[in-house]
């Protein structure tokens, strides 16, 4: 490490960040499946929002939240992808200090933001089923809207003190964050004072939106359950069920990648470094990937109007 990594410095103006430590031979290798998981994940959330926008047979709640999971996705994916694929590919290791504090404010409030979306769908697919003739009263486009600024107000509220937090200590070891993004536990970690406070507050904001969102889902599905094995035929019940599986799909893409990288973080002392960068990165790039397929495959209105967009230009 260079000697101007090691003065002692309270508010540093940069960060280094490493990339993915004891994998640097295997950078280039690395970014292109992540270069390509990037692209598809921007063409196909692009798409998503571009069909339900000309689409007047898909202007419901349930695509009004599909948009708001796309967006997140575009923002949750951009805010790291292109720094780290900067660093495997230029060196460009070097991120400004505020730089870094916005990155790491991004990615706590999208994730949460992501969380909540996919709670607004769960509550979508209940009052489908369970209150079928009352969907379109109950789940309104003022009530929509409404739920979705509840979902950002959220997410921002309990994600803007972590960086204001990190901003508040005193760096005096390094500046080098063995990260390939400002993830809050790599940066914090640099700080020579105490940081119980900052780890603290990360673990309980994780643990109550988790399980928050995960028992309004349960609960969400314990009742669309019960619907659903009223019915009088098990025809009824798969055809039911069916409407839920695109949402179960990306209910699982999320929790699944996320709960991994909880748990190792917490309890995989021995799993290497390079392993936990190499989680933290999939389960951001994962779901904004599989969420636009997912519905793409399961749903025919947006199977539909893709093939007419596809003969369109052909």
């Amino acid at each position: 490490m260079s000697e101007s990594n090691k003065i002692n410095f309270t508010s540093p103006s940069m960060f280094i960040l490493l990339g993915i430590p004891g994998l640097e031979a295997a950078h280039g290798w690395i970014s292109i499946p992540f270069c390509a998981m990037y692209v598809m994940a921007i063409l196909g959330n692009f798409t998503i929002l571009f069909i339900v926008k000309t689409e007047p047979s898909l202007h419901e709640p349930m695509y009004y939240f599909l948009c708001m999971l796309a967006v997140t996705d575009l923002v949750l994916s951009t805010s790291t992808l292109p720094k780290t694929l900067s660093i495997f590919w230029f060196n460009s290791r070097e991120i400004d200090f505020g730089s870094c504090l916005t990155q790491m404010f991004f990615i706590g409030s999208f994730l949460a933001m992501e969380s909540g979306i996919i709670v607004a769908m769960a509550l979508d697919r209940y009052v489908a089923i369970c209150h079928p003739l009352r969907h379109s009263t109950i789940l309104s486009n003022s009530v929509v809207a409404k739920i979705g600024l509840a979902v950002v107000l959220r997410s921002c509220i309990f994600s803007l003190p972590s960086p204001f937090l990190a901003r508040q200590l005193p760096y005096c070891r390094t500046n080098v964050v063995s990260h390939s993004f400002c993830e809050m536990m790599a940066v914090v970690k640099l700080a020579c004072a105490d940081t119980h406070i900052s780890n603290y507050y990360g673990l309980i904001v994780t643990i109550l939106v988790g399980v928050m969102d995960v028992f309004s889902i349960t609960v969400s599905y314990t009742q669309i359950l019960r619907a659903i094995f009223s019915l009088p035929t098990k025809d009824a019940w798969l055809k039911t069920f069916g409407t839920c599986s695109s949402h179960l799909c990306v209910t699982s893409a999320f929790y699944i990648p996320v709960l991994f990288t909880v748990f190792t973080h917490r309890f995989g002392h021995h799993v290497p470094l390079y392993f936990h960068i190499l989680m933290a990165n999939v389960h951001l790039l994962v779901p904004p990937v599989l969420n636009p397929i997912i519905y793409g495959v399961r749903t025919k209105q947006i199977q539909d109007r893709l093939l007419r967009l596809i003969t369109q230009t052909e």
